[in-house]
């Protein structure tokens, strides 16, 4: 059985439009809150704890490797 953690990407403003921009990076809350990210919790999701690094961010090849988790 998998452990699930509860995500959260990371957005940034784009100064031109005001838009809400991706940065590329997923994290937990802990992470966001230690690098000074503010957390949307409207916009969380799930993800295996095996797929984080020692960071706490999510690591993108090795999410890519395998099944995304709602179709395990």
């Amino acid at each position: 059985m998998l452990n699930f953690i509860e995500v959260f990407d990371v957005m940034d403003v784009d100064p031109d439009s005001g838009d809400a921009v991706w940065t590329g990076l997923t994290g937990t809350r802990s992470a966001l809150r230690r690098d000074g990210f503010t957390i949307d919790p409207d916009v969380a999701t799930y993800c295996p704890t095996d797929w984080l690094d020692e960071r706490g961010y999510l690591d993108a090849e090795l999410a890519r490797k395998h099944p995304r988790p709602w179709s395990i």
